[in-house]
């Protein structure tokens, strides 16, 4: 059975999307190839501002649309938001990455690099998974 989502706000870039029934949940669709810093900061942003005035408890990125890796965006999320959302309650993120080869080893690499200059950082208390699609990634 498909999960019904609402788009609960649009970027140029990327959509916002709520679980039907779930508050708890929210999405981050990517819908273009490449999210420009400006934006993917406003986007987290938006989304922490939603946490702060209602309790989310997992949030899911689906970048399956996503060609470009960007390092300094998932730095500033890791380094910044997280810790920030790690605060607020939200300690649960699922993951959906494209079926792109080149671009998973991009994200393993940055992430280790990340783990290497802010070894202490509340991610690693986070419960941080992968998902092959929306439904798994609300399940797990």
């Amino acid at each position: 059975m498909k999960t019904k989502t609402i788009i609960e706000k649009s970027f140029k870039h990327a959509n916002i999307l709520r679980v039907a029934g779930n508050t708890g949940v929210m999405i981050v669709e990517a819908t273009t190839s490449y999210i420009p810093i400006e934006e993917f900061k406003a986007i987290f942003n938006y989304i922490g501002d939603s946490i702060a005035k209602e309790p989310v408890t997992k949030l899911i990125f689906d970048k399956t649309k996503l060609t470009v890796f960007h390092q300094p965006s998932m730095e500033w999320y890791f380094v910044e938001w997280k810790e920030k959302m790690f605060d607020l309650g939200l300690k649960v993120h699922r993951k959906i990455l494209p079926a792109d080869n080149v671009f998973k080893q991009s994200v393993k690499i940055g992430r280790d690099r990340i783990k290497q200059i802010f070894p202490n950082g509340k991610y690693n208390e986070m419960d941080i998974q992968y998902a092959d699609s929306i439904e798994e990634a609300i399940q797990k």
